[in-house]
Protein backbone atom coordinates (compact mmCIF):
# COMPACT_ATOMS: atom_id res chain seq x y z
CA UNK A 1 0.00 0.00 0.00
CA UNK A 2 2.83 2.39 0.82
CA UNK A 3 4.16 2.02 -2.74
CA UNK A 4 0.83 3.25 -4.12
CA UNK A 5 0.75 6.11 -1.61
CA UNK A 6 4.28 7.13 -2.57
CA UNK A 7 3.19 7.38 -6.23
CA UNK A 8 0.33 9.66 -5.10
CA UNK A 9 2.80 11.77 -3.08
CA UNK A 10 5.03 12.13 -6.14
CA UNK A 11 2.09 13.36 -8.24
CA UNK A 12 1.01 15.69 -5.40
CA UNK A 13 4.46 17.31 -5.41
CA UNK A 14 4.26 17.75 -9.19
CA UNK A 15 0.81 19.37 -9.01
CA UNK A 16 1.91 21.61 -6.12
CA UNK A 17 4.68 22.94 -8.35
CA UNK A 18 2.46 23.28 -11.44
CA UNK A 19 -0.34 25.38 -9.88
CA UNK A 20 2.05 28.23 -9.08
CA UNK A 21 3.39 28.44 -12.64
CA UNK A 22 2.28 31.67 -14.46
CA UNK A 23 1.33 29.85 -17.69
CA UNK A 24 -0.94 27.48 -15.72
CA UNK A 25 -2.56 30.33 -13.77
CA UNK A 26 -3.36 32.11 -17.05
CA UNK A 27 -5.06 28.95 -18.46
CA UNK A 28 -8.32 28.92 -16.49
CA UNK A 29 -9.45 25.44 -17.55
CA UNK A 30 -6.10 23.84 -16.66
CA UNK A 31 -5.82 25.82 -13.43
CA UNK A 32 -9.27 24.72 -12.21
CA UNK A 33 -8.52 21.07 -13.07
CA UNK A 34 -5.17 21.13 -11.26
CA UNK A 35 -6.63 22.86 -8.21
CA UNK A 36 -9.25 20.13 -7.93
CA UNK A 37 -6.58 17.43 -8.36
CA UNK A 38 -4.43 19.15 -5.70
CA UNK A 39 -7.30 19.09 -3.21
CA UNK A 40 -8.10 15.41 -3.89
CA UNK A 41 -4.46 14.36 -3.69
CA UNK A 42 -3.85 16.33 -0.48
CA UNK A 43 -6.55 14.33 1.31
CA UNK A 44 -4.74 11.09 0.34
CA UNK A 45 -1.30 12.51 1.20
CA UNK A 46 -2.58 13.44 4.68
CA UNK A 47 -3.74 9.83 5.13
CA UNK A 48 -0.31 8.67 3.91
CA UNK A 49 1.33 10.65 6.74
CA UNK A 50 -1.08 9.07 9.23
CA UNK A 51 -0.31 5.61 7.81
CA UNK A 52 3.46 6.18 8.11
CA UNK A 53 3.07 7.42 11.71
CA UNK A 54 1.17 4.25 12.62
CA UNK A 55 3.76 2.02 10.95
CA UNK A 56 6.55 3.83 12.82
CA UNK A 57 4.73 3.42 16.14
CA UNK A 58 4.37 -0.31 15.48
CA UNK A 59 8.11 -0.64 14.67
CA UNK A 60 9.12 1.36 17.76
CA UNK A 61 6.88 -0.71 20.03
CA UNK A 62 8.19 -4.00 18.60
CA UNK A 63 11.81 -2.89 19.15
CA UNK A 64 11.08 -2.07 22.81
CA UNK A 65 9.34 -5.42 23.29
CA UNK A 66 12.30 -7.27 21.74
CA UNK A 67 14.71 -5.44 24.06
CA UNK A 68 12.57 -6.17 27.15
CA UNK A 69 15.03 -4.55 29.61
CA UNK A 70 12.60 -2.00 31.10
CA UNK A 71 9.32 -3.57 32.37
CA UNK A 72 7.55 -0.20 32.52
CA UNK A 73 8.56 0.65 28.93
CA UNK A 74 7.53 -2.85 27.82
CA UNK A 75 4.03 -2.34 29.25
CA UNK A 76 3.70 1.04 27.50
CA UNK A 77 5.01 -0.43 24.25
CA UNK A 78 2.52 -3.31 24.44
CA UNK A 79 -0.33 -0.81 24.84
CA UNK A 80 1.03 1.33 21.99
CA UNK A 81 1.32 -1.72 19.75
CA UNK A 82 -2.26 -2.81 20.44
CA UNK A 83 -3.62 0.68 19.73
CA UNK A 84 -1.64 1.08 16.52
CA UNK A 85 -2.52 -2.38 15.21
CA UNK A 86 -6.22 -1.86 15.89
CA UNK A 87 -6.14 1.54 14.12
CA UNK A 88 -4.34 0.19 11.03
CA UNK A 89 -7.07 -1.98 9.33
CA UNK A 90 -9.79 0.75 9.27
CA UNK A 91 -7.20 3.26 7.99
CA UNK A 92 -6.15 0.84 5.23
CA UNK A 93 -9.81 0.38 4.19
CA UNK A 94 -10.28 4.15 4.11
CA UNK A 95 -7.15 4.59 1.99
CA UNK A 96 -8.28 1.83 -0.41
CA UNK A 97 -11.54 3.71 -0.96
CA UNK A 98 -9.65 6.96 -1.52
CA UNK A 99 -7.35 5.30 -4.07
CA UNK A 100 -10.31 4.26 -6.26
CA UNK A 101 -10.18 6.61 -9.29
CA UNK A 102 -12.81 9.32 -8.91
CA UNK A 103 -15.37 10.01 -11.59
CA UNK A 104 -14.43 13.46 -12.95
CA UNK A 105 -18.14 14.28 -13.26
CA UNK A 106 -18.65 14.02 -9.49
CA UNK A 107 -17.16 17.44 -8.79
CA UNK A 108 -19.54 19.23 -11.16
CA UNK A 109 -22.51 21.42 -10.25
CA UNK A 110 -25.86 20.18 -11.53
CA UNK A 111 -29.08 21.17 -13.23
CA UNK A 112 -31.99 19.26 -11.68
CA UNK A 113 -35.36 18.75 -13.36
CA UNK A 114 -38.45 17.51 -11.52
CA UNK A 115 -41.49 16.62 -13.63
CA UNK A 116 -44.90 15.52 -12.41
CA UNK A 117 -45.76 12.08 -13.78
CA UNK A 118 -48.86 9.93 -13.40
CA UNK A 119 -51.37 11.15 -10.83
CA UNK A 120 -52.68 14.49 -12.12
CA UNK A 121 -52.79 17.32 -9.58
CA UNK A 122 -51.42 15.07 -6.83
CA UNK A 123 -48.32 14.37 -8.95
CA UNK A 124 -47.71 18.12 -9.26
CA UNK A 125 -48.08 18.54 -5.49
CA UNK A 126 -45.60 15.67 -4.98
CA UNK A 127 -43.14 17.30 -7.42
CA UNK A 128 -43.37 20.41 -5.22
CA UNK A 129 -42.67 18.28 -2.14
CA UNK A 130 -39.57 16.83 -3.81
CA UNK A 131 -38.35 20.30 -4.79
CA UNK A 132 -38.74 21.44 -1.17
CA UNK A 133 -36.93 18.28 0.04
CA UNK A 134 -33.96 18.93 -2.23
CA UNK A 135 -33.72 22.66 -1.47
CA UNK A 136 -33.72 21.91 2.27
CA UNK A 137 -31.06 19.22 1.78
CA UNK A 138 -28.91 21.55 -0.32
CA UNK A 139 -29.27 24.26 2.31
CA UNK A 140 -28.03 21.82 4.98
CA UNK A 141 -24.95 21.12 2.81
CA UNK A 142 -24.24 24.81 2.25
CA UNK A 143 -25.01 24.49 -1.48
CA UNK A 144 -26.72 27.23 -3.48
CA UNK A 145 -29.92 26.61 -5.46
CA UNK A 146 -31.31 28.82 -8.21
CA UNK A 147 -34.58 28.27 -10.10
CA UNK A 148 -34.21 28.41 -13.90
CA UNK A 149 -37.73 27.69 -15.11
CA UNK A 150 -41.00 26.37 -13.71
CA UNK A 151 -44.58 25.54 -14.59
CA UNK A 152 -46.95 25.58 -11.62
CA UNK A 153 -49.60 22.92 -11.00
CA UNK A 154 -53.27 23.89 -10.92
CA UNK A 155 -53.68 22.76 -7.29
CA UNK A 156 -50.17 23.59 -6.06
CA UNK A 157 -46.69 22.23 -6.64
CA UNK A 158 -45.20 22.09 -10.12
CA UNK A 159 -45.92 20.38 -13.40
CA UNK A 160 -42.17 20.77 -13.88
CA UNK A 161 -39.38 22.80 -12.33
CA UNK A 162 -35.74 23.21 -13.37
CA UNK A 163 -33.11 24.52 -10.97
CA UNK A 164 -29.35 24.57 -10.64
CA UNK A 165 -27.34 23.49 -7.60
CA UNK A 166 -23.78 24.69 -7.03
CA UNK A 167 -21.32 23.67 -4.34
CA UNK A 168 -18.72 20.99 -3.63
CA UNK A 169 -19.05 17.51 -5.22
CA UNK A 170 -22.72 18.15 -6.04
CA UNK A 171 -23.15 15.70 -8.93
CA UNK A 172 -21.29 12.95 -7.06
CA UNK A 173 -23.91 13.24 -4.30
CA UNK A 174 -27.15 14.01 -6.12
CA UNK A 175 -26.67 11.67 -9.12
CA UNK A 176 -28.29 8.89 -7.05
CA UNK A 177 -31.57 10.84 -7.02
CA UNK A 178 -32.18 10.45 -10.78
CA UNK A 179 -35.15 8.27 -11.63
CA UNK A 180 -38.86 7.86 -10.88
CA UNK A 181 -40.01 8.71 -7.34
CA UNK A 182 -43.38 7.33 -6.24
CA UNK A 183 -45.70 8.57 -3.47
CA UNK A 184 -48.52 6.64 -1.81
CA UNK A 185 -50.92 8.78 0.24
CA UNK A 186 -54.45 10.21 0.43
CA UNK A 187 -54.42 13.20 -1.96
CA UNK A 188 -55.73 16.61 -0.85
CA UNK A 189 -58.32 16.32 -3.63
CA UNK A 190 -59.57 12.88 -2.49
CA UNK A 191 -62.94 12.96 -0.66
CA UNK A 192 -63.26 9.23 0.08
CA UNK A 193 -59.99 8.92 2.02
CA UNK A 194 -58.47 6.42 -0.41
CA UNK A 195 -54.73 6.05 -0.83
CA UNK A 196 -53.52 6.95 -4.34
CA UNK A 197 -50.19 6.31 -6.03
CA UNK A 198 -48.59 9.18 -7.95
CA UNK A 199 -45.15 9.69 -9.42
CA UNK A 200 -42.60 12.34 -10.40
CA UNK A 201 -39.42 12.01 -12.42
CA UNK A 202 -36.14 13.53 -11.24
CA UNK A 203 -33.25 14.19 -13.62
CA UNK A 204 -29.80 15.23 -12.44
CA UNK A 205 -27.63 16.70 -15.21
CA UNK A 206 -23.95 17.50 -14.59
CA UNK A 207 -23.48 21.15 -15.48
CA UNK A 208 -21.34 21.36 -18.61
CA UNK A 209 -18.77 24.11 -19.10
CA UNK A 210 -18.19 25.83 -22.45
CA UNK A 211 -15.14 23.63 -23.02
CA UNK A 212 -17.11 20.40 -22.27
CA UNK A 213 -19.68 20.93 -25.04
CA UNK A 214 -19.25 23.04 -28.14
CA UNK A 215 -22.57 24.23 -29.58
CA UNK A 216 -22.65 25.57 -33.14
CA UNK A 217 -24.90 28.68 -33.12
CA UNK A 218 -26.28 27.59 -36.52
CA UNK A 219 -27.71 24.48 -34.84
CA UNK A 220 -29.82 26.46 -32.35
CA UNK A 221 -33.16 28.17 -32.99
CA UNK A 222 -33.82 30.97 -30.49
CA UNK A 223 -37.38 32.09 -29.66
CA UNK A 224 -38.23 35.00 -27.41
CA UNK A 225 -41.59 35.27 -25.62
CA UNK A 226 -43.32 36.95 -22.67
CA UNK A 227 -42.77 35.27 -19.31
CA UNK A 228 -45.74 33.83 -17.46
CA UNK A 229 -46.38 33.59 -13.76
CA UNK A 230 -45.24 35.92 -10.95
CA UNK A 231 -42.70 38.63 -11.54
CA UNK A 232 -44.58 41.87 -12.12
CA UNK A 233 -45.34 43.92 -15.18
CA UNK A 234 -41.81 43.99 -16.59
CA UNK A 235 -41.62 40.18 -16.66
CA UNK A 236 -45.04 39.56 -18.17
CA UNK A 237 -45.10 42.25 -20.87
CA UNK A 238 -41.57 42.15 -22.30
CA UNK A 239 -40.03 39.45 -24.49
CA UNK A 240 -37.51 38.46 -21.83
CA UNK A 241 -38.15 34.70 -21.77
CA UNK A 242 -35.94 32.57 -24.01
CA UNK A 243 -36.50 29.16 -25.58
CA UNK A 244 -33.66 27.33 -27.33
CA UNK A 245 -34.18 24.40 -29.71
CA UNK A 246 -31.16 22.31 -30.65
CA UNK A 247 -32.04 21.28 -34.20
CA UNK A 248 -29.82 18.17 -34.58
CA UNK A 249 -31.20 16.52 -31.40
CA UNK A 250 -34.56 18.27 -30.90
CA UNK A 251 -33.60 19.13 -27.31
CA UNK A 252 -35.34 22.21 -25.89
CA UNK A 253 -34.20 24.47 -23.05
CA UNK A 254 -35.90 27.60 -21.83
CA UNK A 255 -35.61 30.17 -19.06
CA UNK A 256 -37.99 32.88 -17.94
CA UNK A 257 -36.81 33.39 -14.36
CA UNK A 258 -34.84 36.61 -14.94
CA UNK A 259 -36.12 40.01 -16.06
CA UNK A 260 -33.15 40.31 -18.40
CA UNK A 261 -33.38 38.58 -21.79
CA UNK A 262 -29.59 38.26 -21.84
CA UNK A 263 -29.48 36.50 -18.43
CA UNK A 264 -32.31 34.16 -19.46
CA UNK A 265 -30.44 33.32 -22.65
CA UNK A 266 -27.26 32.52 -20.70
CA UNK A 267 -29.17 30.26 -18.31
CA UNK A 268 -31.00 28.51 -21.16
CA UNK A 269 -27.68 27.79 -22.91
CA UNK A 270 -26.35 26.40 -19.62
CA UNK A 271 -29.30 23.97 -19.49
CA UNK A 272 -28.91 23.04 -23.17
CA UNK A 273 -25.19 22.33 -22.74
CA UNK A 274 -25.94 20.18 -19.70
CA UNK A 275 -28.60 18.18 -21.58
CA UNK A 276 -26.30 17.55 -24.54
CA UNK A 277 -23.52 16.56 -22.15
CA UNK A 278 -25.91 14.26 -20.28
CA UNK A 279 -26.84 12.49 -23.53
CA UNK A 280 -23.23 11.40 -23.99
CA UNK A 281 -22.81 10.65 -20.30
CA UNK A 282 -25.94 8.45 -20.29
CA UNK A 283 -24.44 6.30 -23.09
CA UNK A 284 -21.23 5.91 -21.12
CA UNK A 285 -23.10 5.06 -17.90
CA UNK A 286 -25.14 2.39 -19.67
CA UNK A 287 -21.94 0.84 -21.03
CA UNK A 288 -20.32 0.96 -17.56
CA UNK A 289 -23.45 -0.50 -15.95
CA UNK A 290 -23.48 -3.37 -18.42
CA UNK A 291 -19.90 -4.17 -17.44
CA UNK A 292 -20.43 -3.76 -13.70
CA UNK A 293 -24.09 -4.80 -13.44
CA UNK A 294 -24.42 -1.91 -10.99
CA UNK A 295 -27.47 -1.55 -8.76
CA UNK A 296 -27.22 2.19 -8.20
CA UNK A 297 -25.79 3.79 -11.33
CA UNK A 298 -27.43 1.93 -14.20
CA UNK A 299 -28.11 5.05 -16.21
CA UNK A 300 -31.75 3.94 -16.59
CA UNK A 301 -33.60 7.24 -16.14
CA UNK A 302 -37.06 5.56 -16.29
CA UNK A 303 -36.45 3.15 -13.40
CA UNK A 304 -38.62 3.42 -10.28
CA UNK A 305 -36.05 4.10 -7.57
CA UNK A 306 -37.94 5.13 -4.41
CA UNK A 307 -41.38 5.01 -2.77
CA UNK A 308 -42.63 7.44 -0.13
CA UNK A 309 -45.51 5.73 1.73
CA UNK A 310 -47.35 8.17 4.00
CA UNK A 311 -49.83 5.78 5.74
CA UNK A 312 -46.90 3.63 6.92
CA UNK A 313 -44.49 6.55 7.41
CA UNK A 314 -41.82 4.74 5.40
CA UNK A 315 -39.43 5.43 2.55
CA UNK A 316 -38.09 2.51 0.50
CA UNK A 317 -35.20 2.72 -1.96
CA UNK A 318 -35.81 -0.17 -4.34
CA UNK A 319 -32.27 -0.32 -5.76
CA UNK A 320 -30.69 -1.55 -2.53
CA UNK A 321 -33.80 -2.70 -0.61
CA UNK A 322 -33.37 -0.01 2.04
CA UNK A 323 -36.49 0.86 4.08
CA UNK A 324 -36.54 3.65 6.66
CA UNK A 325 -39.52 4.52 8.87
CA UNK A 326 -38.61 8.19 9.03
CA UNK A 327 -40.68 9.70 6.22
CA UNK A 328 -41.34 13.12 7.74
CA UNK A 329 -37.66 13.91 8.38
CA UNK A 330 -36.68 12.59 4.94
CA UNK A 331 -39.31 14.68 3.11
CA UNK A 332 -38.02 17.63 5.19
CA UNK A 333 -34.60 17.20 3.56
CA UNK A 334 -32.83 14.60 5.71
CA UNK A 335 -31.83 12.33 2.81
CA UNK A 336 -28.13 11.99 3.67
CA UNK A 337 -28.57 8.56 5.27
CA UNK A 338 -30.09 7.21 2.03
CA UNK A 339 -27.34 8.77 -0.10
CA UNK A 340 -24.65 7.35 2.25
CA UNK A 341 -26.01 3.81 1.77
CA UNK A 342 -26.13 4.23 -2.02
CA UNK A 343 -22.56 5.61 -2.05
CA UNK A 344 -21.39 2.67 0.07
CA UNK A 345 -22.85 0.17 -2.42
CA UNK A 346 -21.31 1.96 -5.40
CA UNK A 347 -17.89 2.29 -3.71
CA UNK A 348 -17.94 -1.37 -2.71
CA UNK A 349 -18.62 -2.31 -6.34
CA UNK A 350 -15.79 -0.05 -7.52
CA UNK A 351 -13.40 -1.47 -4.92
CA UNK A 352 -14.24 -5.02 -5.99
CA UNK A 353 -13.71 -4.05 -9.63
CA UNK A 354 -10.36 -2.39 -8.82
CA UNK A 355 -9.23 -5.48 -6.86
CA UNK A 356 -10.06 -7.75 -9.80
CA UNK A 357 -8.00 -5.53 -12.14
CA UNK A 358 -5.05 -5.59 -9.73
Amino acid sequence: MLDKLNIVKQRFDEVSDLIIQPDIISDQKRYIQLNKEYKDLKAIVDKREEYIRLQNRIEEAEEILQDGSDPEMVEMARQQLDEAKSALPPLEEEVKMMLIPKDPEDAKDVVMEIRAGTGGDEASIFAGDLFRMYTKYCESRGWRTNVIDLSEGTSGGYKEIHFEVSGEDVYGTLKFEAGVHRVQRVPQTETQGRVHTSAATVMVLPEAEDFDVQIDPKDVRIDYFCSSGPGGQSVNTTYSAVRLTHLPTGLVAQCQDEKSQHKNKDKAFKVLRSRLYDLELAKKQEEDAAKRNSQVSSGDRSAKIRTYNYPQGRVTDHRIGLTLYDLQNIIDGDIQKIIDELMLVENTEKLKEASEIL
